[in-house]
């Protein structure tokens, strides 16, 4: 399981957008998002950049 905190979702509209950006790296990830707090669950066997890449890529920072 990856946990991240990301910034800038606002929306509904952002969150499809991280989850698309994410799904672009696995599609069969399962992804949790809480709009409130920016954290965003991934439960993938992948590796934790390909998703802060996809994620920064799509215009959202990731706080490490």
């Amino acid at each position: 399981m990856i946990h991240l905190t990301v910034t800038g979702m606002t929306c509904q509209g952002c969150a499809r957008s991280v989850k698309g950006a994410i799904g672009a790296i696995d599609e069969a990830a399962a992804v949790e998002i809480d709009l409130s707090t920016g954290k965003v669950d991934i439960d993938s066997g992948k590796p934790l950049e390909p998703f802060v890449a996809a994620i920064e890529k799509a215009g959202f920072d990731v706080v490490r």
